[in-house]
C-alpha cells in the first residue's frame, strides 16, 4: 500500500504542473484582445508584409519605367545662352589701344522623331514589361493570401491540439482515479492504475509539447501580419466544408492557361523578345527627325584709345533653320548581325519558359485538386470514424464496470478517440487552405475567396 500513497502525489505534482502550463498558456495568450477575423489579419498582413509591400513598390516604378520609354516618340526641346566677353590689349608705340568685345547668344532648339522603329519597340517593349510586374504583384498578393491562411488555420489547428491533449487528460485522470478505487476494493489489480498512471505522465509530456507548438504557431502569425498577441477567431460550430467548384481537374487546368501569373508572365516575356529581335534588326534601318533652330546673337565691341573712350558698333543677328535629318547605317563592324542571333536565341529561350511555365501549372493545379478532393474525403472519413470511436471507448467503459473489459481498453479507446478528433480537426483545416492552394495553382485566387472563408468563422 505504500506504493498507492506515492502515486497520488506524483498525480498532483502533475496536476499542478499541468494547471501551471495552463495559467502560463492563458497569460501569453489572453483573451482581453478582442479576436480577429481572417480578413483583418490579410489586411494587416497587406499592410506589413515585405515581399508584398515589394512587388508593390516594383509595379509602381516599372509604370514610371514604362513612361519613360514614351519620351523617344515625343518631341525634345532646349534652351542654351552664351555670354562672352574678351579684353584685347593692342601695345603699337605709336596707337595703343584697348578693344572690348562681347557676345550674347540664346539658341532655342527643337526636334521631332519622325521614322524611329527602334525607339518605338522599346516604347512597346515597356507596355508589356508593365504588364509583366502587375501579373507578378498579382502572384505576390495570392501568395500572400495562402500564407496568411496557412498561419491562421495552423494556429487554430495547433490550439485545437492543446484542447484535445487536455480533455484526454481529465479522461484518464478520471480513469485513473477509477482504477485506483476498484483496487482498493479489491475489483481491479495494480495493473491497472500502473498502466492508468504511464498513460497519464506520457500525456502531460504531450501537452507541454502542444503548449510550446501554440506559441510558435502564434509567433508566426504575429511576424506575418505585423501584430502582437494576435487571435484568430475559430470556425463556427457546424459549419460545413465548401465543395470543389470544379469537379474535372482538366477544366481547373484550362482555366489556368488565359489567368495564371506565371503564364502570363512568360507569355509577356516572349513577347518581348520577339520585340527585341524586331529592335535588332532595326539597325539596319534608317532614323529620321526633324529639327528647327532659333538662334538670337548680340555683338557687342568698343574701343579705347589712348584712354579716350569710342563706341564701337554693335551687332545683333537672328538666325533661323528647319532641317529633315536622315541617318541611315551602313556598317557597325557586325554588331547588328550578332545582335540579331542574340535575340533569337534569347526568343528560344523565352518560348522554352513559357513551355515549362505551362507544364509546371499544370502539374500543381493538378497535385492541389487530388490534394483537396482527398482531404474532403478523408474528412468524411474521420467525421464516421469519431462517431464509430465514441461509441467503441462507451461499450469499453460499460464493460469496464460490468468486468468484461480491462482499463487498458478503456484508455486506447480514449487514445483513439482524441487522437481521431484531432486528426479531423486538422484535416478540416488543410480543406480549406488546400481550396485555396487549389485557386493559387490556377491562378484565380482572389480576396473574394478568403471571405467565403472568412464567412465560416464565429461572428
Amino acid at each position: 500500500m505504500k506504493l498507492f500513497r506515492v502515486l497520488p502525489v506524483k498525480a498532483a505534482v502533475r496536476a499542478a504542473l499541468c494547471m501551471t502550463l495552463g495559467t502560463g498558456l492563458g497569460f501569453g495568450f489572453s483573451n482581453s484582445a478582442q479576436a480577429q477575423s481572417l480578413i483583418e489579419l490579410y489586411e494587416s498582413a497587406k499592410a506589413y508584409d515585405a515581399n508584398y509591400q515589394g512587388a508593390k513598390a516594383l509595379f509602381q516604378a516599372n509604370k514610371y519605367k514604362a513612361d519613360e520609354s514614351l519620351a523617344g516618340l515625343l518631341p525634345t526641346v532646349s534652351l542654351s545662352t552664351t555670354d562672352q566677353h574678351q579684353n584685347v590689349n593692342v601695345a603699337q608705340p605709336t596707337n595703343p589701344y584697348q578693344q572690348l568685345l562681347g557676345t550674347h547668344t540664346a539658341t532655342f532648339t527643337a526636334s521631332q522623331p519622325l521614322y524611329n522603329p527602334t525607339n518605338y519597340a522599346t516604347y512597346k517593349q515597356s507596355r508589356k514589361q508593365l504588364s509583366q510586374s502587375a501579373s507578378q504583384l498579382v502572384a505576390a498578393e495570392q501568395d500572400l493570401l495562402v500564407r496568411v491562411s496557412q498561419a491562421y488555420f495552423d494556429l487554430l489547428a495547433s490550439q485545437d491540439s492543446l484542447e484535445v491533449v487536455r480533455a484526454q487528460r481529465n479522461a484518464i485522470g478520471e480513469q485513473l482515479a477509477a482504477a485506483k478505487r476498484n483496487f482498493e476494493v479489491g475489483t481491479a489489480t495494480i495493473t491497472d492504475s500502473r498502466e492508468a498512471q504511464a498513460r497519464y505522465d506520457l500525456n502531460s509530456s504531450q501537452e507541454i509539447a502542444a503548449t510550446n507548438d501554440v506559441r510558435v504557431k502564434k509567433l508566426i502569425l504575429d511576424q506575418l501580419v505585423g501584430m502582437v498577441n494576435t487571435h484568430p477567431k475559430p470556425l463556427a460550430k457546424g459549419s460545413k466544408l465548401p465543395p470543389l467548384a470544379k469537379d474535372d481537374p482538366e477544366e481547373w487546368v484550362k482555366e489556368a492557361e488565359d489567368t495564371h501569373p506565371s503564364i502570363l508572365n512568360a507569355r509577356l516575356a516572349l513577347e518581348v523578345a520577339q520585340l527585341e529581335i524586331e529592335k535588332a534588326y532595326d539597325g539596319h534601318k534608317p532614323v529620321i527627325n526633324f529639327q528647327t533652330q532659333y538662334t538670337d546673337q548680340v555683338n557687342l565691341g568698343g574701343i579705347n584709345y589712348q584712354g579716350i573712350s569710342s563706341q564701337g558698333s554693335d551687332s545683333r543677328v537672328n538666325t533661323t533653320s528647319f532641317a529633315v535629318v536622315m541617318n541611315l547605317p551602313l556598317f557597325a563592324g557586325m554588331y547588328t548581325y550578332n545582335r540579331i542571333q542574340e535575340s533569337i536565341s534569347l526568343e528560344e529561350k523565352a518560348r522554352d519558359d513559357l513551355d515549362a511555365a505551362r507544364r509546371s501549372v499544370s502539374l500543381g493545379t493538378r497535385t492541389a485538386y487530388l490534394g483537396v478532393a482527398s482531404g474532403l474525403a478523408q474528412v468524411k472519413a474521420l467525421e464516421a470514424a469519431q462517431n464509430s470511436s465514441q461509441v467503441s471507448l462507451d461499450a469499453n467503459k460499460l464493460g469496464y464496470n460490468v468486468g468484461i473489459r480491462i482499463n487498458i481498453d478503456v484508455l486506447n479507446a480514449q487514445s483513439q478517440l482524441y487522437q481521431t478528433k484531432g486528426e479531423l480537426a486538422k484535416a478540416r483545416y488543410q480543406v480549406l487552405v488546400g481550396e485555396l492552394k487549389l485557386k493559387q495553382a490556377n491562378g484565380t485566387l482572389s480576396q473574394e475567396d478568403l471571405v467565403a472563408i472568412n464567412n465560416l468563422l464565429e461572428k
